[in-house]
């Protein structure tokens, strides 16, 4: 009597996840809270920096590189963020950055100078972690609606600057305790969204060894070599080059030109505003779109308008000027970072663009403060700078129509 062999189909080992939490209110407040820090600690020191200079003696070079070192940090970061998130998870890899930039905020205001940089490096990891890990982690908890979630989220960080900006110099009068006290309370904020987002590492999904986990879930191949990510990467780090620049001299342009330092503040501080209305429309619309072709171009050509007004009329148009730098500069950051999550087809395949356009945007954009403040010192004015700026504003036009065709990497 012969026995038949019945061959049953191989079944993929099941790999055991975690639910996430049931209120998906509780997953966006701490989205929120989270993208409060990633920007809030770096715009409450600009206020501080004459401060410090006189604290520590430091001159004007040694100074700048208070404000240039985290945004070095963050390109220098970001290439290690997906191996992070890959090996514990992005929950718990959002947690611990959380709570290392609350260490960096207080590392800075110790009273040494080598705290006070080391302070900086760490901040700028911190944030370089966040940066990547959001996008991939927006496309895996909202897949059909990533866009919309990034306009939320880098409105956040935009909202975080401005609040942090404003009320850096009264909470230092409020607190009585001089620079140091008035940085250092802003770890307060970081504590407060790590006890939020402890939740998602309690109950939130394991992720599955690489060997294990889906294809489309595993690393994009050659990532490095792919002309789009090149091209988003070239997009977000111009456009992050041009929002540096301004952040760091548009007060003082504003006032060479005969403005009070008084009025420039206001004028900058009204551009920031409008940032946060681009950063939240902006990636809506590209959302609702297959291509963004037109939406990178505009940007890039809102760019070059306000630019060339600060040439043209840089006070009597100081404050129309203003209103198209920010929705610009807000519109475009969003736009990058909407691009991360549009040109990929998973959470981790975010990631890991995330890392390289991150990597590449922000070395980039440290070579921006600099670099203008050097070109105003050998020149001895500003148009040769923004002249350059327009230009470049022309490149990042380039490289959005890429970014923006129909393609997923």
């Amino acid at each position: 009597m012969s026995v038949t062999r019945v061959h049953q189909p191989v079944v993929a080992p099941v790999v055991r996840t975690r639910t996430t939490l049931a209120h998906p209110a509780l997953l966006l407040t701490g989205i929120v809270l989270v993208a409060l820090n990633m920007r809030a600690c770096l715009a409450a020191i600009s206020p501080m920096v004459g401060e410090i200079q006189r604290s520590f003696g430091l001159s004007a070079t040694a100074s700048g590189l208070i404000t240039t070192i985290p945004v070095l940090f963050q390109g220098l970061g970001a290439p290690l963020t997906p191996q992070l998130t890959r090996r514990f998870g992005t929950e718990r890899v959002v947690l611990g950055a959380v709570l290392v930039l609350g260490a960096g905020v207080l590392l800075r205001v110790l009273p040494s100078v080598v705290a006070l940089y080391l302070g900086c490096m760490v901040i700028g990891v911190a944030i370089a972690v966040l940066n990547v890990s959001m996008p991939g982690l927006v496309k895996r908890e909202f897949p059909h609606k990533a866009a919309a979630m990034t306009g939320v989220y880098s409105t956040t960080m935009l909202v975080g600057a401005t609040l942090a900006a404003g009320v850096s110099v009264p909470l230092e009068n409020a607190l009585g305790g001089g620079w140091e006290a008035s940085l250092g309370a802003w770890s307060l904020l970081a504590v407060v969204a790590a006890a939020a987002w402890l939740p998602q590492v309690l109950r939130g999904r394991a992720v599955p060894a690489p060997a294990m986990a889906a294809p489309a879930a595993r690393p994009i191949e050659g990532i490095w070599r792919s002309r789009l990510a090149w091209q988003i990467s070239l997009f977000m780090g111009i456009s992050s080059l041009l929002v540096y620049i301004m952040v760091a001299w548009m007060p003082t342009m504003l006032a060479d030109h005969g403005m009070s330092r008084g009025q420039a503040g206001l004028v900058f501080a009204f551009s920031n505003l409008m940032q946060v209305a681009g950063a939240f429309l902006v990636p809506l619309a590209a959302g609702r779109m297959t291509r963004q072709r037109g939406l990178a171009v505009g940007m890039a050509a809102l760019n070059a308008a306000g630019i060339a007004g600060l040439l043209i009329a840089p006070v009597s148009g100081a404050w129309v000027n203003a209103a198209v730098l920010g929705l610009a500069q807000g519109g475009s950051l969003g736009l990058a970072l909407a691009f991360i999550v549009l040109r990929t087809s998973s959470a981790a395949g975010a990631a890991q663009l995330g890392g390289m356009s991150q990597a590449v945007g922000y070395l980039v954009a440290a070579a921006g403060p600099v670099g203008a403040g050097a070109l105003h010192q050998l020149t001895g004015g500003w148009n040769v700078t923004l002249v350059l700026m327009l230009a470049l504003a022309g490149v990042a036009a380039v490289a959005g129509w890429g970014a923006g065709r129909n393609h997923t990497l």
